[in-house]
């Protein structure tokens, strides 16, 4: 007798996924691991949190008053003609994997990669695999997991997607959705990086992103708003490697999120939000 299939997730506010894509066989998905089984489970329930001023998302409550446009959010923002709405400042879209799996001794880890220092941004640096959305893909899944087999051979097959978290914004202001995945088959995975993109693929112990170990914070501050840089260091095979920026705030939250508390330090995430007006020079600081 075939088994049920697991209950359909709720469909993300910041994508139009079809419920089949994320929906999969749950012996098939999590090779008859229970604490993977149960994690699809609890994070199919998770929703992320709107955020105040995503252009994608109706979170802004507009009032027409003398012909303006009064912003309802928790900073302040100048009233703005009606006219100018329009032309205001739309962020491209892109996505990052975080998938998750089973290690050897039953702690929950992430795939990450060092991208290649022949990159022209971002060289170097540590990174969840992903990238922009292009015209062909259907969502944001498939923009994840396009990204993810084309950097280091991960066929989406082997992902079965559970939730999403809230938009990140990236450096050079791109709307970030962080998609999370769990890996069936970790020993059907053999990483294959494409050396024009990727330098190394490492995996890390999720947990450590909410824990105040080996972590340290710079303040930075965008639009009046002050946030913290965190920085940390993760040591593997004789290796350093320096996760930080986006990456290490997107995976503070889906630690948070994943293991059901706060971080054990400060976290002061940027505010999502962008100027009007948006030339090549400006980038988050």
């Amino acid at each position: 007798m075939a088994p049920s299939p697991s209950p359909s997730p709720s469909p993300s506010p910041y994508s139009s996924n079809s419920p089949s894509k994320l929906l999969m066989d749950s012996n098939y998905c999590f090779g008859g691991s229970e604490r993977l089984l149960t994690l699809a489970e609890q994070l199919r329930l998770y929703k992320p949190t709107p955020t105040f001023d995503d252009p994608d998302v109706d979170e802004q409550k507009i009032e027409e008053s003398a012909g303006k446009v009064v912003s309802q959010v928790d900073f302040a923002e100048s009233a703005t003609p009606i006219a100018n709405q329009s032309e205001r400042f739309r962020p491209k879209r892109a996505a990052v994997l975080i998938c998750l799996f089973e290690g050897d001794d039953g702690d929950l880890r992430v795939i990450l990669t060092k991208r290649s220092s022949r990159l022209s941004t971002h060289t170097g640096e540590v990174a969840l695999p992903g990238g922009k959305a292009e015209e062909g893909d259907a969502d944001d899944v498939e923009t994840a997991t396009r990204e993810a087999k084309e950097e280091i051979g991960l066929d989406p097959s082997l992902v079965n997607v559970v939730t999403f978290l809230e938009p990140f914004l990236s450096k050079h202001l791109l709307r970030v959705i962080p998609v999370i995945g769990i890996l069936s088959d970790k020993k059907a995975f053999i990483p294959a990086p494409n050396a024009a993109e990727v330098e190394a693929v490492f995996d890390a112990p999720l947990e450590m992103f909410i824990k105040d170990e080996h972590r340290r914070a710079e303040e930075r501050e965008w639009m009046g708003d002050k946030y913290l840089l965190h920085y940390f260091d993760y040591e593997t095979n004789n290796k350093t490697y320096v996760i930080w920026g986006l990456t290490a705030g997107i995976l503070i939250r889906a630690a948070s999120v994943v293991y059901q508390r706060p971080p054990g330090f400060l976290e002061q995430n940027p505010k999502f939000k962008f100027p009007r007006v948006v030339d090549k020079d400006t980038i988050l600081p």
